[in-house]
């Protein structure tokens, strides 16, 4: 009886050591937020899950927020970044005026900081990048200071706060 208990915690466990090494690389991942360039969507500490998933089913879409490996232009310590997608293949951004602009229209931002405090020229979003900024705007090390990013390094879209527990929602 003993045993057979025993080989059902074992079973278990190898089973559920399985189920996160499948899970982990495929499906959904937890991040930590090392600093405040997303703020106020993402505040220091915050603890998120990433689906790495759902752009093999979907395409990219602006205002997501995403998670990628860092650009060697970034030229920090940090693996990954989260910044928001501002702009697809084809667009042209430009901010000026403390505004950004796409294709030349102004973008409604309700989850900036604060406006931008910088102009940057139009910049045309060549095919397979993308454009991402912090939501801190003027606080935030992004495509405004290194250019386009390589869309093939977003590792996924971000989806929950899941901690602290007085933070906890979806992120928009």
């Amino acid at each position: 009886m003993r045993s057979s208990v025993l080989e059902f915690i074992d079973s278990g466990l190898i089973a559920l050591v399985l189920v996160f090494m499948i899970i982990r690389p495929f499906v959904v991942q937890a991040f930590y937020i090392p600093s405040g360039s997303m703020r106020p969507t993402l505040v220091e500490n915050d603890k998120i899950l990433v689906s790495k998933f759902t752009y093999r089913f979907q395409p990219l879409r602006r205002s997501d927020v995403v998670v990628f490996k860092a650009p060697p232009e970034a030229a920090l310590d940090e693996k990954d970044f989260i910044k928001r997608l501002i702009a697809l293949p084809g667009d042209v951004i430009e901010v000026r005026d403390g505004m950004v602009f796409i294709n030349g229209k102004p973008q409604e931002e309700p989850y900036i900081a604060e406006p931008p405090v910088y102009d940057m020229p139009p910049v045309t979003v060549e095919p397979g990048k993308v454009f991402v900024m912090g939501d801190n705007r003027n606080d935030s090390n992004d495509s405004h200071a290194w250019g386009p990013l390589d869309a093939d390094r977003i590792r996924g879209k971000a989806l929950v706060i899941f901690w602290p527990l007085s933070r906890i929602g979806v992120i928009h």
